[in-house]
């Protein structure tokens, strides 16, 4: 194989991840967890969504029901948190914080990674990504790797053999890495590690012999782009070192926003549903609030278990708003139209709403008659920041202020405490 040639382009980017993110965030606080088997659990402490590197050695499996696990969870000295969402919301602030004072040009891809524009020769990058790794330990207490390339592609390439490989350090740049040892290490990774490749495109892939990276590195890519897409032919380039992903200050252009729960207890009745939909609508408000969008469309659904022997039911619906607004009380009311396909008796074990038709704020102003009088006075954010300020539940418009008979909220009966958010639940150090 023809070596290919890379252009020098500055800046090259930086791809941050923070390693076994859920599970890091809760070491940062709790030292006793760290070399132990653990992981976190989905909503209602239903199945592993995180896994510690020594709870993968024990051979327990992404979505692995926690049912299953509970009883060997003594003899293998597993331990189990629930989801602590508000803790890692807060530690992912914190590190993206941190990482945007080494780039003046960074883009927020997820939770827990980021794309940074840097820029240097080999021996500085590699010291900035070193300068990186130990900033945010030191500073946030959670571990990260750092990979460096030309294009975005490879910079998660490199994350990836610098996470699997001790000998990078945590910190892999392409352009330091030697090419026949790149060869070995794209000839020994699978397809479907590259960002953006699946199941189904790795099967396609596999039929024309296209079975690990640097196959994929070697395929041409007007054929690639011909038998599949321009999107992988744009992979295959990537890999190759031409940038063709472009970094984004900022991720514009939501689709829809969804709130939707699965059940602690079910819900069995139409009041009971009522409920969970204002809840839901509030909470639509504010996050819409936020993020200075308004919503034309709602769809709100409800649905039982297919696991459980019943009638099953999942009714939904469907309401164009009379014009695109983030009030609560249009939200709720449109929530509300799902309540007549409610069937009393029924175990409902998730509901939820969807807002679609997403426009930024102010995009489209209704004329003087049609104008909403509560979006004026800003009763959406006014309820965001009392619920801010005293606390989820401590307001609500209609039952969704009624605290009593919440049983099928969430449960998260092993919950850390919520160490950075909430004054009463501040980590405490004893002197010796």
């Amino acid at each position: 194989m023809t070596k290919p040639v890379l252009m020098r382009r500055m800046p090259q980017i930086a791809h941050v991840d923070v390693n076994c993110f859920y599970a890091s965030a809760e070491r940062a606080f709790d030292p006793s967890l760290e070399g132990r088997p653990l992981v976190v659990l989905s909503n209602n402490d239903g199945c592993a969504v995180t896994r510690s590197p020594e709870a993968k050695a024990l051979g327990i499996a992404t979505g692995e029901p926690w049912f299953k696990l509970a009883p060997r969870a003594k003899e293998w000295g597993l331990v189990a948190k629930s989801s602590n969402y508000e803790l890692y919301g807060d530690i992912s602030a914190r590190v993206m914080e941190l990482l945007g004072r080494h780039s003046a040009w960074m883009e927020v891809y997820s939770i827990d990674e980021a794309f940074l524009g840097v820029k240097g020769d080999p021996e500085q990058l590699l010291a900035l990504g070193r300068n990186i790794k130990d900033a945010v330990r030191r500073h946030v207490g959670v571990p990260v790797c750092v990979g460096i390339a030309p294009t975005k592609t490879l910079a998660k390439l490199c994350n990836k053999w610098a996470k699997n490989n001790a000998a990078f350090g945590g910190v892999c740049h392409w352009d330091s890495v030697p090419w026949p040892q790149r060869e070995s290490l794209m000839g020994r990774l699978s397809v479907d590690e590259i960002w953006g490749i699946a199941g189904r495109l790795t099967r396609r892939l596999n039929v024309m012999g296209i079975f690990t990276v640097l196959d994929l590195v070697r395929a041409d890519p007007v054929v690639i782009r011909d038998k599949f897409s321009v999107v992988l032919m744009r992979t295959v380039l990537e890999l190759r070192g031409t940038p063709c992903i472009p970094m984004e200050e900022e991720r514009i252009g939501r689709d829809q926003l969804i709130f939707s729960r699965s059940f602690a207890k079910p819900v069995t009745t139409a009041a009971g549903l009522r409920q969970v939909l204002g809840i839901y609508g509030q909470q639509a408000s504010a996050r819409l609030s936020k993020h200075g969008l308004q919503a034309k469309v709602l769809t709100a659904f409800a649905a039982t278990s297919p696991f459980r022997q019943q009638e099953q039911a999942y009714p939904s619906v469907c309401v164009s708003l009379p014009m695109p607004t983030a009030d609560p009380l249009l939200l709720t009311r449109a929530a509300h139209a799902l309540l007549p396909s409610i069937r009393d008796g029924l175990q409902y074990a998730k509901a939820g709403i969807m807002l679609t038709d997403l426009r930024p704020t102010g995009n489209q102003s209704p004329l003087e008659p049609f104008e909403n009088r509560h979006e004026e006075r800003a009763i959406g954010p006014l309820l965001e920041d009392v619920s801010r300020r005293f606390g989820r539940g401590s307001i609500g418009l209609g039952q969704a202020g009624i605290k009593t008979g919440l049983d099928w909220t969430m449960k998260r009966d092993m919950q850390s405490p919520r160490y950075t958010t909430h004054w009463d639940e501040l980590p405490l150090v004893k002197a010796a």
